[in-house]
């Protein structure tokens, strides 16, 4: 039922896995965070959250690599750090990826209800189309999750066509009045550095693809220069994307607006309604709305699939159909019932994500990679920089965790 690992693939298709994973409905929160820090300090702090985010995943990947193909963060954390960070481990991955799984079925269902409605007389409950998206990616993992894993390819590359036909052409359109934050602005301040502090864990939490390097060993084996390139190049194509997408928005809509989207709600569908609000010819309106569902629906795929690869290692869970049925109701049916309980919850579920994703995404691979030199000093892979990196990536990691707090406790500054 399941392929098993296939060393017959390139790395192009783990580069699409990464960056389809990252580029996702993650980059909606992007615009609506950073309005207070606006695009050249939002540009510098996506840029550092990167770079402490691939170390990171090379980092945890370079743990991975002395384990056999197909264990997870639950087999490397117990060996290495011990049960008491594992079970601490254990508990942030989970709720990271489970929020994020409710947090793009909500997504889903607020893009494509809009969609729908634009383009019909009739109104969808948006609550029926994310349980029905939720449905068919349950659907397609329960088959195969190399399925899964093309399904986003796919959209990744229909994604990026829609992406720049739309975006070539907001290129053009780009104000740079209103892109230098000085159009129209009756600010308080015009100093827009101490708004970026708010956003570092949305920045952390949009560049989260470390749940997918156990399935990439799954596909690839220990080839670890195949890995090594599809978490670097995924990523980097990642960041240009974003820095792309904040240039052309913030180079359309006035930070004033931003205020109207963030009182909202921030849901994709109000940033795609401002967009459509720009007065665009209908090809560009048809691929951003093209852009938006797919941006949304390959992130679902992605996290998803980590979900499902961590649980089945979890719980140990057969590759059978009853035990990938297991697997999949284990993965699926608590955010969906969360989503139908609270559905409006994209904003909430990506920030909280990003508390939860500090700790076992950048602080806890950190660790994992100082452990896994000392038990295996003659291991196939270990990141450059020695003892420094881990430790820059640990300091970044802590500064985010204070911007959280900072953030839920209302002591930084927000556009509001």
């Amino acid at each position: 039922m399941e392929e098993n690992s296939n060393s017959k693939h390139s790395s192009f298709w783990g580069i699409m896995v990464i960056a389809g994973t990252v580029i996702g409905g993650g980059m909606f929160a992007l615009p609506v965070d950073l309005a207070g820090a606006w695009f050249f300090w939002g540009a510098f702090i996506l840029i550092i959250s990167w770079f402490s985010m691939l170390h990171s995943g090379l980092l945890l990947l370079e743990a991975n690599l002395n384990y056999p193909v197909g264990s997870s963060f639950n087999t490397i954390t117990k060996d290495l750090i011990g049960n008491k960070w594992n079970v601490i481990s254990g508990a942030t991955v989970a709720f990271v990826l489970y929020i994020l799984t409710y947090a793009y079925i909500s997504a889903n269902g607020a893009i494509i209800s809009e969609t729908i409605s634009m383009h019909s007389d009739g109104h969808v409950n948006p609550r029926i189309i994310g349980v029905c998206t939720a449905l068919f990616v349950a659907t397609v993992l329960w088959f195969s999750s190399l399925a899964a894993s093309r399904i986003t390819s796919l959209f990744l590359g229909i994604k990026i066509l829609a992406f720049v036909i739309v975006f070539g052409s907001l290129f053009f359109q780009v104000d740079y009045s209103i892109l230098s934050g000085v159009s129209g602005v009756n600010e308080e301040s015009r100093s827009f550095f101490p708004y970026i502090f708010m956003a570092i864990p949305v920045c952390l939490a949009s560049f989260g693809f470390h749940g997918n390097i156990p399935s990439l060993i799954i596909c690839y084996g220990k080839k670890k220069d195949k890995l090594i390139k599809s978490v670097v190049l995924g990523s980097f194509l990642a960041l240009v994307v974003y820095l792309f997408w904040l240039y052309c928005t913030m180079g359309n809509i006035p930070r004033e607006s931003f205020k109207g989207i963030i009182a909202s709600g921030g849901n994709v569908d109000a940033l795609v309604g401002s967009f459509l609000g720009t007065n665009q010819s209908g090809v560009i309106e048809f691929c951003l709305l093209v852009f938006s569902n797919l941006a949304v629906a390959s992130s679902f795929f992605g996290v998803t699939l980590g979900l499902f690869d961590f649980l089945a290692d979890l719980f140990k869970f057969g590759n059978s159909h009853s035990g990938r049925f297991k697997t999949v109701m284990l993965t699926f049916l608590p955010p969906t019932v969360l989503y139908l309980l609270f559905p409006n919850g994209f904003i909430y579920g990506i920030g909280g994500a990003g508390l939860c994703a500090t700790i076992w995404a950048v602080i806890i691979p950190a660790v994992l990679a100082l452990k896994s030199r000392q038990k295996f000093p003659n291991q196939m892979f270990t990141v450059w920089g020695g003892r420094i990196i881990p430790a820059v990536v640990i300091i970044f990691g802590i500064v985010v965790i204070f911007c959280w707090f900072g953030n839920v406790l209302n002591i930084l500054p927000k556009l509001v």
